[in-house]
């Protein structure tokens, strides 16, 4: 695997002539369901646009897609197509209102690592094809997974969204554990995100809790990347099958996320590989069966 990724390494190399893709990506990831996981991956994405970015959001849920819900997109084709050959990623790839494009989740299909060389092959050559992109945020499924682990440990940066729920800061503790006895490169540029919080102070409180448990017991640097207020608006937004920075780009929540894009691009910026390092990286590493937290 890790051949076929080093060959479309150097393919994109000679492609472009200057050098590896400097596609940012960022995987975005929570313990658990339900702690809006999905909306701050898709209103960072569209955030990123209005800085004028070529952005792509991936929806690496395998299981059950949802990025498509939230923009209120009904795709007729996505990865799974892509995955088993009956369309190109520039067939199913969706131009949407909002300044960013999307690819649809493979929604029912086991994962990543169940695929046949052939497949594996078809998939690294299609997602080349993103290469063009400035960021490529990719919302991975909830919960603990190979495939979670595999985006993770593949992306330039990761975030980790959670709540100020005792279920949800355990649960996101969980996946972090995860995280560092599965990965072995522990400098993965980990972040986290506080969603729903009523105060700064309370998205403070959350965060120091989780980094300095990180910290204390599992030796990992998790950076506090920001929070995000619990917004009426937001709610609204999901009824509407619309993003609430779109409906409402001067509510709470949508101010927030803005704040956390300029700190992504300005605040310790990690130079990644580029497409090419990512796709190593994720056919590159062994994977086995992981227990849920």
């Amino acid at each position: 695997m890790a051949d076929q990724a080093e060959s479309l390494r150097e393919m994109m190399k000679n492609r472009n002539g200057q050098g590896e893709s400097k596609t940012r990506i960022i995987a975005v990831a929570s313990g658990k369901g339900g702690v809006g996981k999905t909306n701050i991956a898709t209103n960072i994405a569209i955030g990123y646009a209005r800085l004028g970015k070529k952005v792509v959001l991936m929806d690496a849920d395998l299981g059950l897609a949802n990025v498509n819900v939230v923009l209120g997109i009904i795709p007729k084709f996505n990865l799974y197509h892509v995955i088993r050959k009956q369309k190109s990623m520039d067939e199913i790839i969706m131009d949407t209102n909002y300044g960013i494009r999307i690819v649809a989740g493979a929604s029912g299909f086991a994962k990543i690592a169940n695929l046949a060389d052939d497949e594996r092959n078809n998939f690294i050559d299609e997602l080349s094809h993103l290469e063009n992109a400035d960021v490529i945020i990719i919302d991975t499924s909830a919960g603990v997974s190979a495939n979670v682990l595999s985006f993770v440990a593949a992306a330039d940066e990761a975030i980790i969204v959670t709540t100020p729920e005792p279920t949800a800061i355990t649960d996101a503790y969980g996946i972090i554990k995860i995280i560092a006895t599965e990965i072995d490169n522990l400098n993965l540029g980990l972040k986290l995100i506080v969603n729903r919080v009523k105060s700064v102070t309370e998205g403070k409180k959350v965060a120091e809790r989780v980094i300095n448990i990180a910290g204390q017991f599992l030796n990992l640097k998790v950076d506090y990347l920001g929070y995000v207020y619990d917004d009426p608006g937001v709610h609204e937004a999901v009824l509407k099958q619309k993003p609430f920075s779109a409906v409402d780009p001067n509510g709470k929540a949508s101010i927030c996320v803005q704040h956390i894009v300029g700190r992504l691009e300005n605040v310790e910026y990690r130079e990644g590989g580029g497409l090419g390092q990512f796709l190593k990286k994720l056919f590159g590493r062994s994977e086995g069966p992981v227990e849920k937290v």
